[in-house]
């Protein structure tokens, strides 16, 4: 999968070093990836939170942080939306940002 805004998860990590690891390994598996149908995200993230218009929700190191991904299967690229703190995803509709 091709991944746009790789700025936005190292200037995230830059804040929350913390989360550095984990958005590393997620950056690693979802590049690696061949994601065609939201299906095929649950069997590498069971936890992932499949939402509606085409949006993918992922839990960042232990659900300390949410990552929203919008994902054009046909094309093969994940665009990531939004990453934060879990309390700030609480704030946003996930299917709209």
């Amino acid at each position: 999968m091709r991944i746009i805004a790789q700025k936005a998860l190292r200037e995230f990590w830059e804040r929350h070093p913390d989360a550095e690891q984990s958005l590393k390994a997620w950056y690693y598996d979802a590049k690696q990836a061949t994601w065609a149908h939201p299906q095929d995200i649950r069997q590498m993230y069971a936890t992932a939170s499949i939402v509606a218009n085409n949006r993918v929700v992922f839990n960042i190191r232990g659900n300390n942080y949410r990552l929203i991904a919008a994902i054009n299967y046909d094309l093969g690229i994940i665009y990531i939306r939004f990453i934060a703190t879990h309390r700030e995803y609480d704030h946003i509709d996930a299917t709209n940002i």
